[in-house]
């Protein structure tokens, strides 16, 4: 029996609840490990961290009541426990990075809201889905423009204005995720059926193939020009998934992850930094004080923590370089052990689980590819990172969704998130007004 939207809210209101509980506990125990007496701002934080989450779970209640119930929370548990180890390992290395990502915190929420009040019919976006495929591929080049792009950390993702720094990749996502769901639409039956046999599989004519093609061109871009292996893997298999779930045909998938393979085999052949990233992959040992040191202290990291962790407080994470972006998951291995890994893990899962439960909802077809294509954004995004952190695949740049360090990340996953209500929220309105109708008709 599904729930009404009173009792959604109720059990959202619940959750949320639990997941400051835990973030409010973590964050006394990292004050605890520096000495007996709690903090002195303990109760400003928790009422800043109550108020945040009463905030975003009223709007939600106001603007999607009938919207999913446990993707706020398993949000606000994620980015608490994020806020938790960035405050922790800003104790050691004095960064002052924990007060920014409060403040991108509140910055998100507002994102959040604003999304919600903005995006009131999903379907429209459809609309403009060239518009958006402007915007994205506008904001996926725009770090290479002269003089507005910036390069940190060896790659070229960020534009400066004024004293901002922030990834405009970010938010390129959501913009060609928009356009790919609205193309595959429209163009899914032609896709699906094929025109010609090559090789005894019926493929589509060229002119309906120009957007994969397309999407491996700028995959490429971003991995050479921007020496970002991670984005460039992630866009490329959003696009690849999105193109699987419209056609349900494998052979689009299978083509899909041979492209990929070719550019990665060209950009491994023609570029340095692209063969260093796989040499030190493969084998960091050799160069454990050099270009292997992130991920050796990150192996040992995950071998300190155990079954049950060091403790909060009682690791030293602040020996992996970026333990606050790039390797915060290595910094939870440490601190939380396997235990609390897989409780990230299972958090994550639990995410991804209820936004393809979402698009499985959805009635339209529009809504059903963006949510999944939203949701596809995600789960890759976790698995890269969490591959390159674990040495599963070589290193990429990309950050762990809601828990790492950064504005740009942050507010993009944020407004992920209120789109996916916002599909939630419609495809539960639309499955309840035949129901009211009927009673409607019942009471006469």
């Amino acid at each position: 029996m599904s729930l009404t939207a009173t009792q959604r809210r109720n059990a959202e209101l619940g959750l949320g609840l639990l997941a400051v509980i835990i973030t409010v506990g973590g964050y006394i125990l990292v004050a605890l490990s520096n000495g007996p007496s709690l903090p002195a701002n303990i109760w400003f934080f928790l009422a800043v961290l109550i108020g945040l989450y009463v905030v975003a779970h009223l709007a939600v209640r106001r603007l999607a009541p009938r919207a999913d119930g446990t993707l706020l929370p398993l949000a606000a548990l994620l980015n608490g426990i994020g806020f938790v180890v960035i405050t922790r390992i800003d104790r050691d290395a004095r960064n002052q990075l924990a007060p920014s990502q409060a403040i991108w915190t509140m910055v998100g929420v507002a994102a959040f809201i604003g999304t919600l009040l903005l995006v009131r019919r999903v379907h429209l976006l459809e609309r403009y889905r060239y518009t958006f495929l402007f915007l994205g591929l506008f904001a996926l080049l725009a770090p290479l423009a002269p003089g507005l792009g910036r390069e940190i950390n060896g790659a070229r993702l960020w534009v400066r204005l004024g004293p901002i720094n922030f990834q405009p990749g970010e938010l390129a996502k959501v913009f060609l995720v928009i356009f790919l769901a609205g193309y595959l639409v429209d163009k899914r039956e032609v896709l699906a059926a094929g025109g010609r046999r090559i090789l005894g599989l019926r493929v589509p004519a060229a002119r309906h193939l120009g957007p994969l093609v397309l999407a491996w061109g700028f995959s490429l871009v971003v991995m050479i020009r921007e020496k970002d292996l991670g984005s460039s893997l992630l866009f490329f298999a959003v696009f690849a998934v999105m193109l699987y779930i419209a056609t349900e045909r494998p052979a689009f998938l299978l083509a899909g992850a041979g492209m990929f393979v070719t550019g990665a085999a060209i950009g491994y052949a023609i570029f340095g930094h692209v063969q260093e990233r796989v040499s030190v992959w493969a084998n960091p040992w050799p160069v454990a004080g050099g270009n292997g040191y992130q991920i050796v202290q990150s192996l040992f990291s995950f071998g300190s923590g155990g079954f049950a962790g060091t403790g909060f407080g009682l690791g030293s994470p602040d020996k992996i370089p970026n333990a606050s972006t790039d390797f915060i998951f290595a910094a939870i291995g440490e601190e939380l052990g396997l235990l609390g890994t897989v409780a990230i893990l299972i958090a994550f899962l639990l995410f991804v689980g209820a936004g393809f439960r979402i698009a499985l909802q959805a009635q339209r077809p529009f809504p059903k590819l963006f949510a999944a294509g939203l949701t596809s954004i995600i789960g890759i995004q976790t698995f890269v990172i969490l591959g390159g952190v674990t040495r599963l695949i070589p290193l990429t740049g990309v950050t762990l969704p809601f828990i790492s360090y950064g504005g740009s990340s942050l507010i993009a996953n944020f407004v992920i998130l209120a789109l996916l209500l916002r599909i939630s929220d419609e495809s539960a309105e639309r499955a309840a007004a035949p129901s009211a109708r009927a009673g409607a008709l019942a009471r006469r």
